[in-house]
């Protein structure tokens, strides 16, 4: 990825113009490549709940820059200084950290992401100097950090959050966040509306911060919505459920008897 791309990106998403990304669960590099170069902004790998491991993480990072087109976030598994700082060394433009509950978690999170004097990540940057260069200060000014609101203290404290120094936007979880307004289960009908309400809320905290509002959705006609409702930026679903959905559809077309 050269680093026009990267710096144009992170000018992007601070200047709060809109931008679709598409989410990989898969230790894939291949399939992540192909979708890398269909025109997404962005293609985001899940070390969280993902079915990808350290080595995933970096094969798919060099297939998204292969492509020249997006570029690549890691959703880390945890707000700590070695996650964090792993997945940027791979290459990854920006994070996306979950579970941030209040303002100093997401201030640890800008920490973990930025070298001193702005934070404390350790330096060996590996990939990523070929990304940005190697200079702290020009990675400072690059690396992306996202705070993810998902739990009842994170929606509670997203004003805090949003102020948070070095931070440039949030990201909606919105299954955890289905949970956290009182719903059984994700998509549950009984909290729509309180649902509802938590993202106009997030989505409000973070424009007058002047930070990007971020969320996940399954689906592109979803994600115009979200776009339409003030969110900057938006991902699209995931390589494994569309790979399913895709799958089922031919299967229904293939056995049909009309």
């Amino acid at each position: 990825m050269t680093s026009e791309l990267a710096l144009e990106f992170a000018r992007k998403i601070r200047a709060r113009e809109q931008a679709v990304g598409y989410w990989a669960v898969l230790d894939a590099p291949v399939a992540t490549e192909r979708i890398g170069r269909l025109g997404y902004d962005y293609v985001a790998l899940d070390a969280q709940h993902g079915l990808l491991g350290y080595s995933g993480i970096l094969n798919g990072l060099m297939a998204i820059d292969a492509g020249h087109t997006a570029v690549g976030m890691v959703r880390v598994e945890d707000n700590n200084l070695t996650a964090i700082g792993k997945a940027l060394d791979a290459g990854a433009v920006g994070v996306i950290v979950p579970l941030v509950n209040t303002a100093e978690d997401a201030a640890a999170a800008v920490a973990a992401a930025k070298y001193p004097p702005m934070g404390g990540r350790s330096y060996g940057p590996m990939r990523s100097a070929l990304r940005i260069g190697p200079v702290p200060a020009d990675a400072n000014a690059a690396t992306l950090v996202f705070a993810m609101i998902e739990t009842p203290d994170g929606l509670k404290n997203v004003k805090e959050i949003c102020a948070t120094p070095g931070l440039d936007g949030i990201y909606v979880g919105p299954s955890d966040l289905a949970i956290a307004v009182g719903g059984a289960f994700p998509g549950d009908p009984a909290i729509e509306a309180e649902f509802n309400a938590a993202l106009e809320a997030i989505a409000e905290a973070a424009a007058s911060a002047g930070v990007a509002a971020g969320i996940h959705t399954p689906a592109g006609e979803v994600a115009a919505l979200r776009l339409s409702q003030g969110y900057t930026f938006t991902t699209i679903a995931s390589d494994l459920t569309h790979l399913e959905q895709i799958a089922k559809a031919h299967l229904a077309a293939a056995i049909s008897k009309d």
